[in-house]
């Protein structure tokens, strides 16, 4: 059987009785990185007077995932195995998706314990009364592709989460304040460390402030939902106005993510001739 377990984002007593109790019966352990996961069973055996020694340690993370499982089969899971990525919850912005798909086409029990998670930790302390949000990760360093995942945080009518580090973090409110300075912003840095510290203003006035101080430490970043003006607009109300081809081929594209070309074609194919 596998069992993916939750790891502590920061602090250690955040680990459960349970995670405690699996990682201990644990004979196989799949880990982001062996040193990393090694490391925190010292500490937590130490913490809790336990023993975690004589496990065996297998390197599992986004650059070699793909051979690891191509060494797998049944008779692997036929012990005791778990997976952990580094810090918090594994396949949410960390590996581990592929190994639970794996498991599920091969008809192998597995298990995900519930626990630590910057996203829901953030979430829940921003503030903000939205249902609904969309998880980003971390945007790419630069680029259009940095540009166009920016465009989509920004149009987003959902709360947009996202990671970034200290590196960048002033750059990407630099970005906010310039596209849109008046949109409030909550941030979210060491979540559960003993610096954690929260942020919620609008975009133009934490970047004044945060570029004047030295930005340590991994944030969570919460960009507020774009405000809807007037009315939505549906596929159906597109195709039943009567404009220009090109124009309705325009907007249809738009909202569905087709080739303007392709579009116009489909229209033209419906007009009687």
């Amino acid at each position: 059987m596998l069992c993916l377990v939750p790891t502590p984002i920061g602090n250690l007593e955040d680990i459960s009785n349970r995670s405690l109790r699996i990682l201990l019966e644990a004979e196989l352990i799949f880990c982001e990185d062996t040193r990393v996961t090694k490391k925190l069973l010292n500490l937590l055996g130490e913490k809790n007077n336990l023993d975690f020694s004589n496990k065996e340690f297998k390197s599992f993370h986004s650059h070699n995932e793909t051979q690891v499982l191509q060494t797998l089969d049944k008779e692997t899971f036929s012990k005791n195995v778990v997976y952990v990525s580094d810090a918090g919850m594994p396949c949410v912005s960390d590996p581990g998706a592929t190994l639970v798909d794996y498991c599920i086409k091969n008809q192998i029990p597995y298990d995900v314990l519930p626990g630590a998670n910057a996203i829901l930790t953030a979430y829940a302390m921003s503030g903000f009364s939205h249902t609904t949000f969309s998880f980003y990760g971390f945007l790419d360093h630069k680029g259009a592709s940095r540009a166009s995942k920016l465009s989509d945080v920004l149009n987003d009518d959902k709360l947009a989460i996202l990671y970034e580090s200290p590196h960048r973090l002033l750059k990407l409110l630099e970005e906010l304040k310039e596209k849109e300075p008046n949109r409030t912003i909550f941030l979210a840095k060491e979540i559960s460390k003993i610096h954690q510290k929260t942020f919620k203003d609008s975009a133009l006035n934490l970047f004044n402030e945060f570029k004047k101080v030295d930005i340590k430490g991994e944030w969570v970043v919460i960009v507020e939902p774009k405000e809807k003006i007037g009315f939505n607009l549906d596929l159906e109300d597109i195709t039943s106005l009567d404009i220009a081809p090109k124009i309705k081929a325009k907007l249809i594209a738009k909202m569905t993510g087709q080739s303007i070309k392709e579009v116009y074609q489909q229209i033209l194919d419906k007009i009687p001739e």
